[in-house]
């Protein structure tokens, strides 16, 4: 008897200024790949939700907050925020035009479609760090799930976000107290030092423990101001 398995099958594939996006179906699970690179799929979103929870939590109940959420991926991190009211207003950054589409008109929207419907809800078609280079608005938390995180990055360009300028962006836009969220898909103790030199303080990481190998972690900070 032959043993049958699930084959990945492509449902979109894009070519944009930042190389080829994919998405596929592999059995249950809907993947997006980056040039080549398994960046994530719909299998638990585990590490996301706590991106945005450990994030809400350290602001220790300001009302009404304002978030930016840098990458949207496959919602995750979207629809917890969004399921939670007592964030005031939810700004989404994403720079990939498929993956937003997926989500509006696609298959992405089981996973976002309530949270794309929500009024707090804002979608900015944007790198991250130019968003923060140039937006006017300020936050009182960033919660960035940009590429696999500051020690492993698919796209180059991607590198600049987790360097001192970058870290000086993000704080920039963070109101006085306000939390950067930082997920990565392995711990960097390297980050955390460039955290605190670019002025952070109260520097931590959380790990979510996965199957195999290394945790994922959201390291967390509160900002200069």
């Amino acid at each position: 008897m032959t043993a049958s398995y699930d084959i990945p099958v492509v449902i979109d594939r894009r070519e944009g200024p930042y190389g080829e996006v994919v998405l596929r179906r592999h059995g249950a699970l809907l993947q997006i790949i980056a040039n080549g690179c398994f960046l994530m799929d719909t299998s638990d979103g585990r590490s996301e939700r706590l991106l945005v929870d450990a994030a809400l939590d350290a602001l220790d109940g300001r009302a009404e907050p304002k978030v930016l959420i840098g990458g949207l991926g496959v919602g995750f991190s979207l629809a917890h925020a969004s399921a939670d009211p007592r964030w005031g207003h939810i700004t989404v950054v994403e720079r990939e035009g498929a993956i937003i589409d997926w989500h509006r008109d696609g298959p992405l929207a089981q996973l976002s479609a309530a949270a794309l419907a929500d009024p707090r809800t804002k979608i900015v078609r944007s790198d991250l760090l130019a968003h923060v280079n140039e937006t006017s608005d300020t936050y009182d938390a960033l919660c960035l799930d940009i590429d696999n995180g500051p020690d492993w990055t698919v796209t180059e360009d991607n590198t600049g976000l987790y360097g001192p300028a970058g870290l000086a962006s993000c704080a920039r836009v963070l109101k006085p107290g306000g939390v950067l969220a930082v997920w990565s898909a392995q711990p960097s103790p390297e980050f955390e030092g460039t955290l605190r030199n670019a002025g952070f303080h109260q520097v931590r990481t959380e790990e979510i423990p996965v199957a195999r190998g290394v945790p994922d972690v959201v390291h967390l900070a509160v900002g200069p101001g």
